[in-house]
């Protein structure tokens, strides 16, 4: 196989390379030297491995207030709005402004239940006697009776870690992603959960008590808490961030107790402040060059989102790709980067 290297570069430092193909589909190796080129900025992953990145968030003022209220009143945030509008990130800006650590999630299904996001108990592997114990070394020695042991087998969901940890003294922030796309009936089974901030592990209550308690695991980390006669109380009520995408209406009962927040579309003006925030740590006048063609594209992207639906991020995706001299407005490109989440038919 041949070895090619990217075409060389020439001109100003902030204009677009010139237009090159890292995949040719030919079966040409490309160089390994050259490394390839660098992702959006909120592609690059943190430094201690995880994915996700800090990222900007830019909303109204009235939308702060709104995000204020239920922070000091501890209710759920039901947020909702179009496909794009920035619900899921939320949660993540305000996890990071406010150092919740990293976000629980829930990503909601129509096979989602309030257990699944509370605990899970191996019923299979405790049959086996292997699987919750492996790995557990002195851990597991130090455990001298078979009623501690069981917890070997539990795990906390994302919600019921919510609850029963906490975040260098500060609660945790739980994002219930997509609650629309749930079965009817499971906000309305949240609703008990939620108000009184705790749920029992059948599993554990049936157990004999133990002065210890029982140790479980917990979502995402190596943390474990101790359960007292199987039941899971928060000391502080975590904050939740709930999702729509309006597919449906909830119950009264469970919105009573929500503070709503509707995000709409990001306006011209908004989606600037965006583009330069996401950008911003390539350094000041690093969009300079592209900005006239950003901001046409800014303009059609707009136009083209009130008539089809856009999501905001697909805009940024398009910024990225006109930074390294792509023009996103080509036909291939524009239906692969820049396609409407809603089909209009006759397209």
């Amino acid at each position: 196989m041949n070895i090619h290297a990217p075409l060389p570069v020439s001109g100003p430092s902030d204009a677009p390379p010139p237009r090159e193909r890292l995949f040719r589909g030919t079966g040409e190796r490309y160089a390994d030297d050259v490394p390839l080129p660098e992702p959006p900025p909120w592609r690059k992953a943190r430094a201690d491995g995880t994915a996700r990145t800090s990222r900007p968030y830019l909303i109204g003022p009235e939308q702060v207030e709104v995000v204020n209220a239920a922070l000091r009143l501890r209710r759920p945030l039901l947020v909702t709005g179009n496909p794009g509008t920035g619900k899921s990130s939320l949660a993540y800006a305000v996890a990071d402004e406010l150092g919740l650590g990293p976000v629980l999630v829930w990503p909601v299904n129509t096979r989602s239940t309030l257990t699944d996001a509370l605990y899970r108990y191996d019923a299979i592997g405790r049959l086996r006697g292997d699987g919750g114990r492996a790995g557990t070394g002195a851990a597991a020695g130090a455990e001298s009776d078979a009623t501690a042991g069981v917890g070997s087998y539990v795990r906390l969901g994302p919600l019921g870690t919510a609850l029963a940890t906490r975040h260098e003294g500060r609660p945790r922030l739980l994002l219930i992603d997509e609650l629309d796309k749930s079965d009817v009936d499971l906000p309305n089974d949240l609703l008990h959960v939620l108000e009184e901030g705790e749920f029992t592990i059948p599993e554990l209550a049936r157990l004999p008590e133990s002065p210890h308690g029982v140790p479980v695991h917990t979502e995402g980390s190596h943390e474990r808490v101790t359960v007292h006669r199987g039941s899971v109380r928060c000391a502080d009520f975590p904050l939740v961030v709930m999702t729509s995408n309006g597919e449906r209406e909830f119950p009264p009962a469970f919105l009573r107790r929500c503070v709503r927040l509707e995000l709409p579309d990001p306006g011209p003006r908004q989606l600037q402040d965006i583009v330069r925030a996401h950008f911003a740590e390539a350094g000041p006048g690093a969009l300079a060059a592209q900005w006239p063609a950003i901001e046409v594209l800014i303009e059609n992207f707009v136009a083209r989102r009130d008539l089809g639906g856009l999501a905001t991020d697909q805009l940024l995706h398009a910024v990225h790709l006109l930074r390294q001299g792509i023009q996103p407005d080509e036909r291939h490109l524009r239906e692969a980067v820049l396609r409407e989440l809603h089909d209009r038919g006759g397209r």
